[in-house]
C-alpha cells in the first residue's frame, strides 16, 4: 500500500550513501502506451518524490511514455503530462484497441450469480469498469462468451461483463445454497479445505515503509510472517496461495487479485507493517466491502488485539485495489508501525511474527465456524 513521504526520502538517503552505481536512463520506445494501476497517481514536475506535484491520473488512464529514468515514468495523458513512478504502470502495448477474442454467441439461456457479490465490468477482463456490484441469486441471461468472461443482460436489460466462473444456472444456485445450509446444519467446517489467498505486501525494488530505528524492510518481514502464517493454516489443513515466494518479487496489484479470484479464494490475506509521520503504534485491520470484507475483519483483529505486546487500532474502510477490486473476502492487515520504536524493535522477532500468524488463523478459524 502507499506510504508516507518520509519513506521516500529515507530510501533515496540509503542509496546515495551507498557506493552501488545508479541504474543507466533508458529510453522507453517499448513501452509506448501503459495503464496505471494506482487508486490516484501523482504526477510530479521531475523524476523525484520531493519534486512538486502537477496533476494526479485515477486507475485504468491510459497514458503515453516517453522516457524511463531511476525508475520513473516520463508520461503525458490529454493535458497532464510529467514524471510518475514507473512500477505503477503496466505495459499495454497492442492491447489500447486489440484485435479482440471472437466472442460466442450460444442459444440464449438463463443463469444465476452465485458469488456474495461480483462486479459487472464494461468489458471482459479485470482492468475493464465497474458498471454495478451484483448480489448471489441474480438472475441473467447470457448473451456470449469471449474465453472465461461471460456477456450477460439483466432484467432491467443493462448489459455487462462478468466472470463465468461465478455464474451458474438455477439448478446449481439452488443446489449451492441447499449444500451450504447442510454444510452449515451438520457441524463447524473449521480450516479444514480452505483456499487462502497470502498476499505478503510489496517486494522486489518496492521495499514499503523502511524502520526508523532499526531499518528493517518492509517487505522482508512481510514475506517472514507470511510464510509462517502460511505454516500455521496448512497445519490446519488449509490450501494456502502465496502471491509471491521470494523478497525479489513483486507482483502486481491487479495479479495479486487476480490469483485470489482466479482460485476462488475462501479468504484473501494482505500482510503489511505500518508507518506514520506521527507518534502512532499498533495493529490496524482494513476491509472495503461491509458484506464481504467486514465479517472476516472483526474476527481476525478480534484475536489480533489479545497478541501480547502490542494494541489493536481496530477494522477501518480501506480504499486499497487488493480489496476493492477483489471479488473474495479479504483484509489487508497492518502489523505494527516501523515508524514507532518500540514497535519496530517487537515485530521484527521472529516470537512477534509467530503469534501474530496465531491470532490470524484462529481469527480465520471463528470466521468459517460462525
Amino acid at each position: 500500500m502507499k506510504k508516507i513521504t518520509s519513506k521516500a526520502a529515507l530510501i533515496t538517503a540509503m542509496l546515495l550513501s551507498t557506493s552501488l552505481p545508479l541504474p543507466e536512463q533508458t529510453s522507453a520506445a517499448s513501452m509506448d502506451n501503459a495503464i496505471v494501476l494506482a487508486t490516484s497517481l501523482n504526477v510530479r514536475s521531475e523524476p523525484a518524490q520531493q519534486a512538486s506535484i502537477v496533476g494526479s491520473l485515477p486507475y485504468g488512464t491510459i497514458v503515453s511514455v516517453s522516457t524511463e529514468s531511476y525508475g520513473w515514468a516520463k508520461i503525458s495523458a490529454g493535458k497532464t503530462a510529467g514524471w510518475v513512478a514507473g512500477h505503477y504502470l503496466k505495459n499495454t502495448d497492442g492491447l489500447s484497441n486489440p484485435a479482440p477474442a471472437p466472442v460466442s454467441k450460444p442459444a440464449q439461456k438463463t443463469g444465476s450469480v452465485l458469488a456474495d457479490a461480483l462486479r459487472l465490468r464494461t468489458g471482459p477482463g479485470l482492468d475493464q469498469g465497474v458498471i454495478r456490484v451484483l448480489p448471489m441469486n441474480t438472475s441473467v441471461t447470457i448473451l456470449g462468451q469471449q474465453n472465461d468472461w461471460l456477456r450477460i443482460r439483466l432484467a432491467s436489460g443493462e448489459t455487462g461483463w462478468v466472470s463465468g466462473a461465478y455464474i451458474g444456472n438455477q439448478k446449481s444456485a439452488a443446489s449451492a445454497a441447499s449444500q451450504a445450509s447442510h454444510s452449515q446444519s451438520a457441524g463447524k467446517p473449521g480450516l479444514k479445505g480452505k483456499l487462502i489467498v497470502i498476499d505478503a505486501g510489496h517486494g522486489g525494488s518496492d521495499v514499503g515503509a523502511i524502520g526508523t530505528k532499526y531499518g528493517t524492510l518492509e517487505k522482508t518481514i512481510n514475506l517472514q510472517t507470511a510464510n509462517k502464517l502460511a505454516q500455521l493454516l496448512r497445519q490446519q489443513g488449509a490450501v494456502v496461495v502465496m502471491t509471491r515466494t521470494g523478497n525479489d518479487e513483486n507482483p502486481a496489484l491487479h495479479d495479486r487479485v487476480s490469483i485470489s479470484e482466479e482460485k476462488g479464494a475462501d479468504a484473501f490475506i494482505s500482510i503489511h507493517y505500518n508507518s506514520s509521520p506521527k507518534k502512532v503504534s499498533g495493529t490496524l485491520t482494513f476491509f472495503y466491502s461491509d458484506q464481504k470484507d467486514k465479517p472476516l475483519a472483526q474476527a481476525i483483529e478480534a484475536r489480533l488485539g489479545q497478541v501480547y505486546g502490542t494494541k489493536s487500532n481496530g477494522i477501518s474502510f480501506g480504499n486499497y485495489h487488493v480489496l476493492r477490486e477483489n471479488d473474495q473476502p479479504s483484509v489487508l492487515l497492518e502489523l505494527g508501525f516501523l515508524t514507532d520504536a518500540k514497535d519496530e524493535a517487537l515485530v521484527r522477532t521472529a516470537d512477534y511474527q509467530q503469534r501474530s500468524a496465531d491470532a490470524i488463523v484462529k481469527g480465520l478459524s471463528d470466521y468459517f465456524e460462525e
